[in-house]
């Protein structure tokens, strides 16, 4: 075998190297950060000598608050998932197997206002939830977090729906089921690998929402963990804790990336899944 005919062999592994080594070394960098001393957080080598813990022990300080922000976050990216898949899941179902008109116009004005940045929201909303009594609530940073989320998982879901065939709800009609039947015990089930990846989708994007949840929400019992993470305070006025923020990095990615090696069966599933079923 020629070398160019080698080179053609490992160059697609090449690739997925250079592109995983892109990807990873922010994280790889920030780990190894979280794990220096302060007195050594600008040091530039690959390993940290010698290992400490301290930033790991500042950051979990009962004093910090960060556990109640971790459960903050969980309890507005979780309940912002449970909801977004909920009207989604039936809002996508009729838009892909439903014929009535504009339904192009509405699909398209669905996935429009995910577009639109979110500080171009956060004043008529904090307006709006001053008015109404909802700063320094969950529902305040759900409900804005909602419209972003959902017209992401709508689209999703559409995608995935009208890929799947006519037939399925047919024959299951022709057995005797109804049309909400043949959906909830036909075409959910075989959505699974679909729905399940647009929910991980839908709750990473929450879990990791900072403008609205840090315009609503002033008291430190009810902010998120990107927003505590902002707020953290060095020693001084003029200090800034790197290493006590890269600890909490670590502690808010690895319960992403635990979900993701858990289930990334389940996500490729749905990534690929199509009408072959």
């Amino acid at each position: 075998m020629t070398n160019s005919a080698q080179w053609r062999q490992w160059r697609p592994y090449v690739g997925v190297l250079v592109v995983m080594a892109y990807c990873l070394a922010p994280f790889y960098w920030m780990l190894v950060s979280s794990l220096r001393r302060t007195t050594d957080i600008f040091d530039t080598s690959p390993l940290p000598s010698p290992v400490s813990y301290e930033n790991y022990r500042a950051v979990l300080d009962p004093a910090q608050g960060f556990g109640r922000a971790l459960l903050n976050s969980l309890i507005v990216a979780g309940v912002t998932t449970v909801l977004a898949l909920l009207l989604a899941t039936f809002t996508a179902y009729a838009m892909a197997r439903l014929e009535f008109r504009f339904k192009r116009l509405i699909l398209t004005l669905i996935i429009a206002t995910s577009m639109f940045p979110v500080v171009s929201i956060v004043v008529p909303l904090l307006k709006v939830f001053t008015d109404i009594g909802w700063i320094n609530s969950y529902q305040a940073m759900i409900v804005p977090s909602m419209s972003f989320a959902l017209p992401l998982a709508v689209w999703n879901l559409t995608t995935f729906f009208r890929r799947m065939p006519d037939e399925l709800e047919h024959a299951a009609m022709v057995d005797g089921c109804t049309r909400g039947q043949a959906f909830r015990k036909v075409i959910i089930p075989l959505a699974a690998p679909g729905i399940f990846t647009t929910a991980i989708i839908t709750f990473i994007a929450a879990w990791h929402e900072f403008l609205i949840a840090l315009s609503m929400v002033n008291k430190p019992s009810m902010q998120t963990a990107p927003v505590a993470i902002s707020k953290f305070t060095g020693a001084t006025t003029y200090e800034t804790p790197f290493g006590s923020q890269m600890a909490a990095g670590v502690l808010v990615t690895i319960p992403l990336v635990v979900m993701v090696l858990l289930f990334q069966r389940r996500i490729i599933a749905g990534l690929t899944a199509g009408a072959a079923k």
